[in-house]
């Protein structure tokens, strides 16, 4: 037994869940790295029971285990309590398959979901010995790269990631870890020779390679390359033919619960629905799907390595799946009679999706989530949401009839052109749908049991979306409109339930920022800001003095309108949507006119089917219908 995990066996008992740092888990790797194999903890900057839920992942971490002379080991955030006694005992930050410290592995590779575990990011560089910021760094260190939706701004996190991996991961990272192979037995290497030769790869972004400028009076003025070498915009990479790309089929099980302790099935990525305030949408385009058949034989597999009684069909929007019914039908003729249920974590507001929740439920029911996410048709439209009152009263009813008692209703309050009439619509439709639900269910026994949960969210202006020139309403606005709705939904059957505003501003400002914001990061960080997503973790006088100490106030990214001709701090970045279907969008937002969804009129003139071989996805793509 190492001294790592000697040490470590001593101070497990004084911790809550020693499970989080163990590792073990059926189905997770238990290959021993050779000398000289390419190793690479993957992390995700989170409490276990988040990280462990992540799909992207999981499907790395499979896919690299299968390659000869490469390991991928997992690593997450340490719990405070666990970092106290990290810290005590002189225990550096480990990976759970090895026990090995992370400074020895060659890559460190994080998964950017939100922008508030970034202080994680740093805490746990800390942990690990790696110096936080990249200049820092020498041959001994690992190279810390990251990918995944944030850093599709990577700026505000340049100071700190040697490359950032944009877009989809399975045939990127192998072309990394083939490179490093190459690199790591060649004399007299240094790691900016090896920025230079991944630079080259599509899809790779190098932020020490460029240099950023400010205008006069302070505000960003545009980022470019050190040289003619590097590549003025970068490219995310896609994944064409997803029904090929890997899937993990031996599927890790956890010893303590975990947020989502259940099969992940991806049906499929991207999604037309086109929704105006919505990063997702942008980013995973074009849609692509596995065959049923692909489906059925991963599922199975699945359930055979793993013993999961419940599978979830996940996408954007798993009902919009073009063979959803007959996959459905694939998977119960085998499944149900063995206790397996099945369950759809997105729908649409209609009765297919009702009666597709009914099918699945049969074994464990649970309550139905829909999102409408404005009050009133008007913003409906503005935000290109293609749903009406009557759509949503219809569905519930048929929800209703099925049987079901409980329903979250989704909104989001600070959209643009959002006024008070919109905030008074959210309250009149949650109270419309308890009407309609004593309309509809004569079984006075059952109208106790009705619960109507409305839950907000705060308009973020991401990057890459219609809406990313758009300002965020201020923090006492968001105070105001949350204190409105508090007073509007009080009733017997109403719930009402809200992000923090705080975090909401912070949010806003890193996702918009530029790279002056690491030092705001690395300042936060240093006064002891962590876990910054956790509402009873996160101390927001902190980051205001994180703000201040680097002369910078989080309003002046967030609560700001962007020019239409400005450069964005972003704007190097090309995920394959132009800017200038943003900015129709953006423009017929301000109309208060839809666009329809691009499978049922081929195509809205986005771009990205054109983009980087996928001209010929066009047709196969749009032509999917439900």
């Amino acid at each position: 037994m190492n001294t790592l995990r000697k040490k470590l066996h001593e101070i497990l008992l004084q911790v809550e869940k020693p499970a989080r740092y163990i590792g073990g888990e059926w189905n997770s790797s238990e290959s021993i790295p050779k000398e000289g194999d390419v190793k690479i903890a993957l992390a995700f900057p989170e409490v276990y029971e988040v990280g462990m839920s992540h799909l992207g992942l999981r499907i790395l971490y499979g896919l690299i285990n299968l390659r000869e002379n490469t390991a991928a080991e997992r690593v997450y955030a340490p719990w405070p309590d666990m970092e106290e006694k990290m810290r005590e005992n002189g225990l550096p930050l480990f990976s759970l398959e090895s026990t090995s410290p992370i400074r020895e592995f060659d890559f460190l590779g994080f998964t950017f979901q939100y922008e508030l575990t970034y202080t994680n990011v740093l805490n746990m560089l800390n942990l690990a010995g790696i110096p936080i910021k990249s200049k820092d760094r020498s041959l001994e260190d690992p190279f810390v790269i990251a990918g995944g939706p944030t850093a599709f701004n990577p700026e505000p996190m340049s100071a700190f990631i040697d490359f950032f991996v944009l877009g989809d991961g399975e045939e990127v990272i192998l072309e990394v870890l083939d490179l490093y192979e190459q690199w790591k037995d060649a004399e007299d290497k240094n790691r900016l020779d090896f920025l230079y030769q991944v630079m080259e790869i599509p899809g790779i972004y190098v932020p020490s390679l460029y240099e950023d400028f400010y205008k006069s009076e302070g505000s960003f003025s545009k980022i470019v390359p050190l040289n003619n070498e590097v590549p003025m915009v970068v490219k995310r990479r896609i994944v064409q033919d997803l029904n090929e790309a890997y899937f993990p089929t031996r599927w890790m099980v956890p010893y303590i619960n975990i947020v989502h302790d259940r099969i992940m099935l991806e049906l499929f990525r991207g999604c037309t629905r086109g929704c105006r305030f919505c990063q997702a949408g942008v980013l995973y385009r074009p849609r692509r799907e596995r065959t049923p058949e692909k489906l059925t034989d991963i599922c199975f597999k699945a359930v055979e390595h793993s013993g999961y009684d419940e599978i979830s069909l996940s996408s954007l929007s798993s009902s919009d799946y073009s063979n959803v019914e007959s996959l459905i039908q694939r998977l119960q003729k085998k499944l149900h009679h063995q206790g397996i249920s099945l369950s759809l974590p997105s729908l649409r507001i209609d009765s297919f999706s009702v009666q597709l929740a009914q099918n699945l439920q049969e074994l464990k029911r649970s309550g139905l989530t829909f999102a409408p996410e404005a009050g009133t048709q008007r913003l409906r439209d503005v935000i290109n949401k293609n749903v009406t009152e009557e759509d949503l009263l219809n569905t519930v009813t048929e929800a209703f009839r099925a049987g079901w008692n409980s329903i979250k209703l989704y909104f989001m309050i600070g959209l643009p052109t959002e006024q008070q009439e919109d905030l008074e619509g959210i309250a009149a439709l949650a109270k419309k749908v308890v009407q309609r639900f004593r309309e509809t269910v004569e079984d006075k026994g059952r109208w106790g049991r009705l619960k109507i949960t409305v839950s907000t969210s705060t308009f973020v202006p991401k990057p890459h979306t219609p809406y990313q020139w758009e300002p965020q309403i201020s923090l006492e606005e968001i105070k105001s409109k949350q204190a409105f709705l508090k007073e509007r939904l009080r009733g017997r059957n109403l719930a009402y339930s809200w992000h923090e505003p705080e975090a909401s501003l912070l949010e806003s400002a890193i996702c918009r920022g530029d790279r002056r914001i690491s030092e705001v990061i690395f300042k936060a960080w240093q006064l002891g800001c962590k876990f910054d997503s956790w509402w009873e973790k996160m101390d927001y006088k902190k980051w205001q003095e994180a703000f201040s100490l680097s002369s910078l106030c989080p309003e002046s990214f967030a609560n700001r309108t962007f020019h239409p001709q400005e450069v964005l701090p972003w704007d190097h970045i090309d995920t394959g949507v132009s800017r200038k279907y943003l900015m129709k969008e953006h423009n017929l937002s301000r109309e208060g006119r839809t666009t329809p969804d691009c499978r049922e009129n081929r195509c809205q003139g986005c771009g990205v089917c054109n983009f980087e071989g996928l001209k010929d996805m066009g047709g196969s793509v749009s032509e999917t219908t439900v």
